[in-house]
């Protein structure tokens, strides 16, 4: 039994943070996981920019409510979870992905939390668990999956190269030199192609 696992922001919807980055004016906010492999590093840093700044859930939100799926992205979807089973494995946050989920048609997502001040203030976030991506792949596969996994970015380079199949979308040349072993897609019909030829 197949199942595959897909990254979220850059895959199949652009960077929130880049995208609030610009809506905000503060660009220290485009920093992301393609530049900085340490995520609890990374998120405790953009909570001290928005502590600074004075800006809380309801302006991010605000900015997701603008962002449209990557052009091609639903469609892409669709046709993958007609042939097999999909999730979404994302670092990214149930505050966050709700929108997201309804443009994209509600495919299931395992994300993280935030932790929100009644004032709407970001003063934490809750991992689903630690090393999320490689340990849901690892924890699908101990129950009978064989996992193809896709992603962009450093922090999904240990479910990619944990699966079955793996590879990299949309990706930073960086990232593709480093891993010259992992086949590289920029379009959604390659990335299709190469998943149908890896189902069994």
């Amino acid at each position: 039994m197949d199942i595959v696992c897909l990254d979220l922001e850059g895959v199949l919807v652009p960077e929130i943070w880049i995208a609030f980055s610009k809506e905000s004016g503060i660009p220290e906010l485009k920093r992301t996981t393609r530049d900085e492999p340490d995520y609890d590093k990374l998120m405790k840093w953009r909570l001290g920019i928005l502590k600074e700044h004075g800006l809380g859930l309801k302006e991010i939100q605000d900015t997701i409510a603008k962002i449209e799926p990557i052009p091609g992205a639903k469609e892409f979807l669709d046709e993958l979870r007609s042939l097999t089973q999909v999730i979404i494995i994302s670092d990214t946050f149930t505050q966050f992905a709700k929108p997201l989920m309804e443009k994209l048609g509600w495919p299931t997502i395992f994300c993280n939390s935030l932790e929100v001040a009644e004032s709407g203030e970001i003063t934490g976030f809750k991992m689903r668990i630690e090393n999320s991506k490689y340990t849901t792949v690892k924890a699908l596969q101990s129950i009978g999956y064989n996992t193809i996994a896709s992603g962009d970015s450093y922090n999904d380079l240990g479910m990619i190269k944990a699966s079955k199949a793996g590879f990299l979308f949309k990706s930073t040349d960086k990232i593709k030199a480093d891993n010259p072993d992992i086949p590289a897609f920029e379009t959604y019909d390659e990335l299709l192609e190469a998943i149908k030829a890896k189902l069994d």
